[in-house]
Formats: structure tokens, C-alpha cells, sequence
């Protein structure tokens, strides 16, 4: 592997791919939390794809059939920010637990 330092370019992270065992339940979900819909796709009987946006976010999610190789619910490390998540999240979906952890140096 190289040492050299590549020049530096803009970036994004534009999709992040959710391996899911229900699609229309997911889409209903983050539909509920307010996410915008962005594409609904199905081109045959083996392939839909699904694509949401958070309120806010450059980024969006995309899940569906044929999709992903990947079992549902193994994705791990993923992380929603909301700047008021007990008021975002938690008074529009029932969700068994939400974890509140404020991100270090966040303001209160």
C-alpha cells in the first residue's frame, strides 16, 4: 500500500444499502418517521427498490428485492441523528428502546 496522499476531493456518501425481510413494513416504517420518498421501483417479480430520504439529510436509504445479498437486520454501526429525537422519533413510532446518547462536545 501506498504512502502517497491522494488529492483531496468533496465527498459524499449519497445511499446506504439496508438488507430488509419486509418491504412494504419498511417503507411504511421510516414513511411514519418522515422520510421522503424518493423512488418505489419494481422493473420484475425478483427486483424492487425502495429509496428514502430523512428530513434534512443528503443521504437516503435504499432496500427492496434482489437489492442485497445481505440477511436482513445485519447491517450494524449505522446511526440516525436527530437534534431532538425524544420529540422526532419517539412521539410518531412506537419503538421498544431509543437510546438517547448525546455525541460527545453536542450541544444540550
Amino acid at each position: 500500500m501506498s504512502s502517497n496522499q491522494v488529492n483531496s476531493q468533496n465527498m459524499k456518501l449519497e445511499v446506504v444499502v439496508l438488507p430488509v425481510s419486509d418491504v412494504d413494513r419498511s417503507k411504511d416504517f421510516y414513511k411514519t418517521l418522515g422520510w421522503r420518498l424518493d423512488a418505489d421501483f419494481v422493473t420484475s417479480k425478483d427486483f424492487r427498490v425502495v429509496q428514502l430520504t430523512p428530513p434534512g439529510s443528503e443521504a437516503s436509504i435504499i432496500f427492496g428485492k434482489g437489492i442485497t445479498l445481505a440477511a436482513p437486520g445485519s447491517v450494524q454501526g449505522l446511526y440516525l441523528i436527530a437534534s431532538h429525537p425524544q420529540d422526532q422519533v419517539a412521539h410518531r413510532v412506537p419503538v421498544a428502546n431509543i437510546n438517547l446518547a448525546r455525541a460527545p462536545n453536542s450541544l444540550p
